[in-house]
């Protein structure tokens, strides 16, 4: 995972170093580079911290300019289809410096625009855009929302970021805690999109943009933080509907045989492993022996020519282990296993970290094996991927 952070503030006159400090407050997220970009004559700032996952090198640094100049982008997660996309930006002309992923996303803003880009990146992904033309800042999310973005105000100052972390270390930030957000949260055991724990900063909602320009942004009249709101005047733009899909495939459902189904079902989940096996560094899975990670790690074994590194937290409490089932497939797949029994005080020093590692209240219990097999992952590779 990358972070990113930023602002637009016209009358701020310490953009640098402010967001320079946001980025500080997330350097963990992205341990092997980081960078700050500004337009102190439009009043904007981006951030970048950069776990370096495709080029290694110094021509994935962000934030990147695109080649004309005109889009500056700051990008966390993965377009998994950038190749087949550079490869068709090339045959039109475009040309590249490296192969980073984020570099074929800004020359497809240039070739395609911003919406129709958009709707052409298979991944997961949250990143800030800064158009120098129409001097104008775009948020987006991707579909599912599997990449954080919150957004809000501090001040007069428009912020955004990957984590509230980085929000909260502005300096006249007032952590206001949301009454109706924790209402929802003493309900659902989360706080759901597009509200946040705290008053006036929010969630961008999965699947959607937000583009704000001055002097937009500096009044808050008439904002409303879901797509859903007709009656505000600007909010965020839903790209991406889950509902509709679906609906979608209820009007046209497909007429195919049950084995010609599960041929196409296994087709598309194959290649969607393959694309996200692409990486420059050590890659590896969380195991868990249960269908749909065993069903992830039989993929990615299938299309490796070594072992698949696996990883799986186990427990001495038969009715909460799921180690056995996860050693099985390991060694029925032939995968490089690793396995790490928790005693209780191991997971009960995790809780006293919770607070550090989750910016609002999150009631799973999941939490505590999550971070014990991530943390236990992180000693061989760089990249898991999950059920």
């Amino acid at each position: 995972m990358c972070g990113i952070a930023g602002m637009l503030s016209p009358t701020r006159t310490e953009l640098g170093p402010t967001v320079g400090k946001m980025v500080g407050a997330i350097r963990y997220r992205g341990p092997d580079d980081s960078g700050v970009w500004t337009d102190p004559s439009a009043g904007v700032g981006l951030g970048h911290a950069r776990l370096s996952i495709l080029d290694l090198s110094p021509e994935g640094h962000q934030p990147m300019s695109s080649r004309t100049g005109r889009y500056v982008l700051a990008y966390n997660g993965e377009v998994y289809n950038f190749a087949e996309l550079r490869s068709e930006l090339e045959t039109a002309g475009a040309a590249f410096r490296g192969h980073s992923d984020t570099e074929v996303i800004l020359a497809a803003f240039e070739a395609w625009g911003i919406d129709k880009s958009v709707q052409r990146f298979v991944g997961m992904f949250a990143f800030a855009l800064w158009d120098r033309e129409e001097r104008r800042l775009h948020l987006v999310r991707d579909r599912l929302g599997i990449k954080p973005l919150y957004f809000g105000w501090v001040g007069s100052s428009f912020v955004f970021a990957s984590e509230l972390k980085a929000i909260c270390s502005c300096t006249e930030f007032e952590p206001v805690v949301d009454r109706g957000a924790l209402g929802l949260f003493m309900r659902l055991a989360y706080v759901p999109a597009p509200h946040s724990i705290y008053r006036d900063v929010y969630k961008l909602m999965p699947g959607c943009m937000f583009s704000v320009g001055l002097p937009q942004v500096l009044s808050r009249k008439d904002f409303a933080a879901s797509p859903d709101d007709v009656s505000a005047s600007w909010r965020p733009v839903r790209y991406w509907s889950a509902k509709q899909v679906a609906e979608e495939g209820t009007r046209h459902p497909l007429r195919v045989s049950e084995a010609d189904a599960l041929m196409e079902l296994e087709r598309l989940l194959r290649e969607a492993v393959r694309l996200r096996m692409v990486a420059d560094v050590p890659l590896g899975a969380f195991l868990s022996g249960g269908v749909d990670s065993s069903l992830v790690t039989a993929l990615m074994q299938s299309q490796s020519t070594a072992p698949v590194r696996t990883f799986t937290i186990g427990f001495n409490e038969e009715e909460y282990n799921e180690a056995v089932h996860a050693k099985n497939i390991a060694a029925h797949l032939g995968t490089a296993h690793t396995e790490l029994y928790v005693a209780p005080e191991q997971a009960r020093a995790v809780i006293f970290k919770l607070p550090e590692l989750y910016d609002e209240p999150f009631g799973d219990s999941s939490e505590i094996p999550t971070f014990l097999v991530s943390e236990l992952a992180r000693g061989h590779v760089t990249v898991a991927l999950s059920g």
